[in-house]
């Protein structure tokens, strides 16, 4: 079994993206890790260099800043990093530049793929997520969170990144068939100094050009608010080992009343019904469990 690990970065020390974390996490998974580097105004391509393994291969893209409707062109990164990993892999393993894989979860995931390395019915391998917010402490609880994805998808050629990159498709748009295992991807998109969250989200916002404006709510403010979440839980595990020195760097204030809910009446029924069920109403999935 060859496994290959691909991801996308750019404007990785601008934007305080834990991406040396995301691919040293898989790392011990992988043959081979290829990382698309796009076109940054930092120093991202000599951080990408400064991790110690040889089973990394770089390389160089161009953003198309055409394809910003929907943030078409993270997709289109995803891919071309995609494309790159060698034929002869079996399996590719996927992780964003604010994704970590818990090192206690590398056996489930390995034997996953060993299991169903020969068995065609399955494309992919879907995760569960834990969506850290305001701070390593906390975790968002609520709908507005995604709560699985797919992150390993077989190497067939047949498959690309869907839309904004979240999750996959084949090539004639047909959901993958997927496998959900008992492994966890670890989100930091939303753990970062509050100034920097701001400039985050503003430039992220540059690559949808749509109606997700979180950066206009705080245009008049230099710092992004993190109190205005809905809901919030605990988190009372371990981070992975390579994210604990980013957790011990944290360095501003972030505090949670978890018994605090800001649910309209709607989604405080939704909410009910799917801890009293296991059930969530009107979830997206872009796959088929199998």
């Amino acid at each position: 079994m060859k496994v290959a690990g691909f991801t996308f970065i750019r404007n990785a020390v601008q934007f305080d993206y834990p991406i040396v974390e995301a691919i040293t996490s898989v790392l011990p998974l992988c043959d081979e890790f290829v990382v698309a580097v796009g076109n940054s105004d930092d120093d991202t391509l000599a951080l990408i260099e400064t991790i110690p393994s040889d089973k990394i291969r770089i390389i160089h893209t161009v953003w198309d800043e055409s394809a910003r409707l929907g943030g078409r062109v993270l997709a289109q990164e995803t891919d071309k990093a995609l494309a790159a990993v060698s034929p002869d892999v079996d399996w590719a393993f996927y992780i964003q530049g604010d994704e970590v894989l818990h090192e206690h979860y590398l056996p489930v995931v390995r034997e996953a793929m060993q299991t169903h390395l020969n068995d065609k019915s399955v494309d992919g391998l879907l995760f569960n997520y834990l969506h850290f917010y305001g701070s390593y402490s906390y975790v968002g609880d609520s709908r507005q969170w995604y709560r699985r994805e797919i992150r390993v998808i077989r190497n067939t050629g047949n498959v690309l990144s869907y839309k904004d990159a979240q999750g996959f498709r084949t090539r004639d748009g047909q959901k993958l068939r997927v496998k959900l295992i008992d492994a966890w991807i670890y989100h930091y998109g939303w753990v970062k100094p509050p100034e920097t969250q701001k400039k985050r989200l503003k430039n992220a916002n540059h690559f949808w050009n749509d109606a997700n404006t979180i950066d206009k709510a705080h245009a008049t403010v230099d710092a992004f608010d993190y109190s205005k979440i809905d809901s919030l839980a605990h988190f009372s595990g371990t981070h992975p080992a390579v994210m604990q020195p980013r957790v011990d760097r944290l360095n501003w204030p972030f505090s949670f009343d978890t018994r605090q809910k800001k649910y309209s009446p709607r989604v405080a029924l939704l909410t009910f019904i799917e801890k009293l069920t296991g059930w969530r109403i009107g979830e997206y999935k872009n796959y088929k469990r199998i």
